[in-house]
């Protein structure tokens, strides 16, 4: 249990320094000599340290499945078309969550039946079919949404959010966002750091969805909409409104790019956008059939310019103007670039915390980490001796290679990590007071120097090995079912208990082994 040969102490001796060099990042800058292949990162703080906004967000699901509705009514309508078929009466019924439509001849049913069978599809996983078909004997048609697909489709609908909310808040320059679902339909979003939480909270509610239509200019305002518009408020001035077609010219999502900029001539801020291969051709040929007429940019209802297609517009992209300053025509931007959301995000909850309290947590917390490990080492070295301060030397060694692995990680520590921290060093001094104990009960049994530490070590290896591996998997529990700050708590204890095992069995035998080769004692210092 004693022998180490020459490579393995060498190894060990490597571990250590690895692990001092990776927490040195949590002490001081990056030396300029140090290859950029070498990891330089930080341990982060986390919202209750460091402060900033927490925000609790809920996907509105109704506006997914309106959304999804509408396209199937699309779709209905193209199937229909194409195979000659005629119906009436085709619209969504969102309490049944369903598209309905009435053949005109009921001997229709199995030329329908064929002709919808085209609107299945099937996801990835256990979803199923996207769509159920039901034709009555009276020609009645029912294109369902099954329960099992709704939940597929929520899910994927908030995968989506997540996604888009990252892209979001990477691109305003917030570092270390945590952003995480929690139960069905909501997401956590943790923001340390944010000086100005009202306009990430404007960047993460915002929609972002849009589109391009053609303004009906025979229709008025005033009076009821003709089939197929709709009437929209101007972005500047909501009581100015214009009734624009339905129909989508271009949609956003085909959107490639958008930059914030200024207007050479005017000097005014303005968003420059361009549009994928499909978006061009699709900007091409409304721009060129329909010169002369206002087309209508519109952003989550809201009419931001409607100016006049002047000639054809074949390049795929164009400008947007308004009078934005620079923050709101770069925000604008941002949330273009990064897609749109697939529906509104609610915030249900939102707390705010102040550097103020985050400075004050974090002497708190240091204080008590200081204290506890400063009261570790004194009883360590008063109970056991020499052998006492081997244990904290490992001790010592212990929690810089657990912050050295958190730093690598870049992980976020929170006001539950450093509890699991403190409680880390407690257990790592466990496993040293076991293995002293045996070593006293083997000499007080009469046993040689060597034979004692012998049998010490490898009476105590099980025991600690067991109560490890038990608390481990406790911890590892924690984590899977567990909430963020829970998480935080259960990842600093399970690192912990990683450290502890190659400290207490690993590097204390190290220690050991090189001092008793160096002095040969005829008693142990127990």
């Amino acid at each position: 249990m004693l022998y180490f040969t020459r490579a393995r102490t060498i190894g060990i001796m490597l571990l250590c320094a690895l692990g001092i060099l990776l927490s040195l990042p949590n002490l001081a800058a990056r030396p300029k000599f140090l290859p950029s292949f070498v990891p330089w990162t930080q341990v982060h703080l986390g919202l209750d340290l460091r402060g900033g906004s927490y925000l609790l967000l809920q996907l509105d699901f109704n506006a997914v499945v309106k959304q999804d509705l509408n396209s199937l009514v699309d779709q209905t309508r193209q199937a229909m078309r194409g195979a000659s078929l005629g119906y009436t009466g085709l619209h969504a019924d969102t309490a049944n969550n369903s598209v309905v439509l009435q053949l005109l001849s009921p001997a229709d049913a199995p030329a329908a039946q064929t002709a919808l069978a085209k609107l299945i599809s099937y996801g990835t996983g256990n979803a199923g079919p996207s769509v159920a078909i039901n034709i009555a004997q009276s020609g009645s048609v029912a294109i369902s949404i099954p329960q099992q697909a709704l939940v597929a489709r929520r899910s994927q609908a908030v995968d989506q959010s997540i996604t888009i909310i990252q892209r979001r808040i990477d691109g305003s320059g917030v570092l270390n966002p945590q952003i995480a679902r929690q139960g069905a339909d909501e997401i956590v979003v943790q923001l340390p750091g944010v000086s100005d939480p009202e306009r990430i909270r404007t960047l993460i509610g915002t929609t972002a969805h849009m589109t391009f239509q053609l303004v009906d200019t025979a229709a008025d305002p005033s009076q009821p909409v003709p089939l197929g518009d709709e009437i929209l408020p101007m972005q500047d001035d909501p009581n100015q409104k214009l009734v624009v077609f339905s129909n989508v010219s271009v949609d956003g999502s085909d959107l490639n790019n958008a930059t914030a900029g200024t207007d050479p001539q005017s000097g005014q801020w303005v968003i420059n956008f361009s549009l994928n291969s499909l978006g061009a051709r699709e900007f091409s040929d409304v721009t060129t059939a329909n010169v002369g007429k206002p087309f209508a940019i519109i952003l989550d209802g809201k009419i931001i310019m409607a100016p006049n297609i002047r000639e054809p517009i074949t390049g795929g992209s164009g400008q947007i103007t308004g009078n934005y300053t620079a923050q709101q025509a770069t925000d604008l931007a941002l949330l273009l670039r990064a897609g749109a959301l697939p529906a509104p995000l609610n915030i249900i909850e939102e707390q705010s915390v102040g550097p103020e309290l985050g400075a004050d947590a974090i002497k708190a917390g240091a204080l008590s980490l200081a204290v506890g490990f400063l009261l570790v080492l004194i009883f360590m070295a008063t109970f056991y001796g020499l052998f006492g301060w081997f244990a904290n030397i490992a001790l010592v060694m212990n929690l810089v290679i657990m912050l050295a692995i958190l730093s690598f990680l870049g992980a976020t520590l929170t006001l539950p990590g450093m509890a699991g921290i403190l409680l880390t060093l407690g257990m790592a001094v466990d496993a040293n007071v076991l293995i002293n104990e045996r070593v006293r009960e083997e000499v007080k049994a009469g046993r040689k120097p060597l034979a004692a530490l012998e049998a010490g070590y490898k009476r105590a290896y099980g025991t600690i090995i067991d109560s490890n591996v038990t608390t481990l998997l406790a911890h590892v529990t924690l984590f899977i079912f567990g909430s963020p700050p829970v998480r935080g708590f259960a990842v600093t204890i399970c690192v912990g208990i990683v450290t502890t095992l190659f400290t207490a069995t690993v590097l204390v035998r190290l220690i050991t082994s090189r001092w008793y080769i160096s002095r040969r004692p005829a008693t142990l210092p127990v």
